[in-house]
């Protein structure tokens, strides 16, 4: 999964101007799409769900909303976006708290380039490998949302393991019918075997086969 950093998006939200021009030279000088704001709220107002693997580069300590209170905004929306925590200073207590609530890693204010630009590089993988399992799973929703209900309960039984005898007195049809519809969900899927059913049914929704 290779991706150019001109096709990445580097966020960073801090309310001084200075490290922030300084964050965008660094950045930009190694191909980083880097994009600037001056305050969580200004980053909330322009944010969009990531379609392109992205990372938010953030200070812990801001006026109004802090860091760890964007943080915590956009894991109630739902947004996966790696976060990298900026501290200058040495509060373990919201480095805890951060790393509890799921952020990436922090880097200490003075850093040293190599190691932000590396800490960078890893979040962008992460969000990387994040868009690509969502985008699996998208498309396994996608084609289960093809079959006709009667199959999605074939698929299910099938998932589960069950012959067709046992599911055709299940859904109070034939064994021909069940092995017609299995026929169908097994081409709809471009699948050949129950076990791959139960994995993509497992992928697209963990408690599908509860």
């Amino acid at each position: 999964m290779n991706h150019q950093p001109e096709d990445c998006v580097v966020h960073v939200v801090d309310d001084d101007a200075a490290l922030r021009r300084a964050l965008r030279f660094l950045l930009d000088s190694v191909g980083w799409n880097v994009r600037l704001y001056a305050s969580a709220e200004e980053f909330l107002d322009a944010l969009a769900p990531p379609e392109t693997p992205s990372c938010l580069l953030l200070d812990i300590r801001m006026p109004a909303m802090s860091g760890l209170e964007l943080q915590q905004v956009l894991s109630e929306r739902g947004i996966a976006l790696p976060i990298l925590f900026l501290t200058g200073h040495a509060d373990v207590s919201m480095v805890v708290q951060a790393m509890k609530s799921g952020a990436t890693d922090f880097i200490e204010k003075p850093f040293r380039d190599q190691v932000l630009l590396d800490a960078v590089a890893a979040a962008v993988r992460r969000s990387a490998e994040t868009l690509a399992d969502t985008g699996r799973r998208e498309g396994v929703r996608r084609r289960l949302q093809t079959l006709s209900p009667r199959e999605g309960e074939v698929a299910r039984l099938v998932a589960l393991g069950e012959p067709n005898k046992v599911i055709a007195a299940a859904l109070s049809i034939s064994e021909k019918t069940v092995h017609i519809h299995r026929q169908h969900v097994m081409e709809k899927m471009g699948i050949s075997s129950a076990a791959e059913l139960a994995r993509l049914m497992l992928q697209a929704d963990p408690s599908a086969l509860d």
